[in-house]
């Protein structure tokens, strides 16, 4: 077992609570990302998605510029960016903007999933494939970063020969293998896709083959986090997130609700069981019992990094909970 501090990361949604708005979103998330330097995370991430009421980050981009103008040192980034939403030379022109702003704090996380629904993905890829040319797309946003060649007729402004780091994302072993093979970092989705990090995570450090931006696997784990004075007031905060999931596997869209005492009361056994195994990658309970669910979750899958998304319905029991995760940690 690494016996190293483990760095802290959070994976924002800019979630739009029941009474709010997306400019409240937005403002929260800001907060949470002031709070989150004071505390000392690592990083602070927001990721694309579209046509969901609930979620305020669908122009990452421009997300990712407001955070980074608010706070001075935390790095800021995409968790991530669906590259196959958007032309590769337009998200070097972006992110290339972003790192001349905010040199040094600038990380981009990819995607190739739509973040949505296939209708959406239909509006924003205007026919274009499902994904499938995501390492053709990458290798040409890769080459828009590199310095330009003599003579090179199509150059990222700004963009060209600034050093953003790129990670690769995934919620299966596709981009796991492909991080690897390519020597880039590599961030697992384990806060919704529970049944693949051990093969996702074992796969890309058997795989890694070191490169000029990487000499040794780095990899990040995603994962939810609930933690409260007690275990009872942790698993009533979760409760929110639990009927987001259970609204999204009935085929419809909300806004984050409030907690409520009894979840048997909203779902069905069926449902509960889907529900719980969508969401088995979760921390839950007071620091004590966290710390040990952390000690174990790093026992096992070895990252090297852990980003955690808290989607609490209560702004400032969001913040509490990421200021007892620190020393839930810290307690390692």
């Amino acid at each position: 077992m690494k016996t190293s501090a483990l760095p802290l990361s959070i994976l924002d949604l800019c979630p739009v609570t029941l009474g709010s708005t997306p400019r409240d979103a937005l403002r929260n998330s800001l907060d949470l990302a002031r709070a989150a330097e004071r505390m000392g995370y690592h990083r602070f991430w927001v990721a694309e998605h579209h046509n969901m009421v609930g979620i305020a980050s669908a122009a990452t981009s421009v997300v990712i510029g407001y955070l980074a103008a608010g706070t001075e040192r935390i790095r800021i980034g995409s968790g991530g960016i669906m590259l196959p939403n958007h032309s590769p030379l337009q998200i070097a022109e972006q992110f290339g903007t972003l790192e001349s702003l905010y040199p040094g704090r600038i990380d981009l996380g990819l995607g190739r999933a739509p973040g949505t629904d296939m209708l959406t993905a239909r509006a924003l890829r205007r026919g274009r494939t499902d994904g499938e040319d995501f390492p053709q797309m990458l290798e040409e946003l890769r080459h828009y970063f590199a310095e330009p060649e003599p003579g090179q007729r199509l150059v990222a402004v700004p963009g060209a020969g600034l050093d953003i780091p790129i990670w690769l994302l995934g919620s299966s072993t596709f981009s796991a293998q492909l991080a690897a093979s390519l020597g880039l970092p590599f961030a697992f989705a384990g806060q919704f896709s529970p049944d693949y990090m051990l093969a996702a995570m074992q796969g890309y450090r058997e795989a890694f083959q070191p490169s000029d931006k990487l000499q040794q696997p780095l990899a990040m784990l995603g994962i939810n986090a609930f933690v409260a004075e007690t275990r009872d007031e942790a698993h009533y905060l979760a409760t929110s997130h639990q009927q987001s999931f259970l609204n999204m596997i009935r085929g419809e869209r909300g806004l984050l609700r409030p907690p409520v005492e009894n979840m048997d009361e909203l779902w069905l056994p069926h449902e509960r069981h889907q529900v719980l195994s969508t969401l088995a990658g979760t921390l839950i309970g007071d620091e004590q019992t966290v710390a040990q669910q952390i000690a174990d979750l790093r026992e096992r899958y070895g990252m090297d990094e852990l980003i955690v998304n808290s989607p609490i319905f209560d702004q400032e029991k969001r913040r509490d909970s990421y200021r007892r995760l620190m020393r839930a940690a810290a307690r390692l």
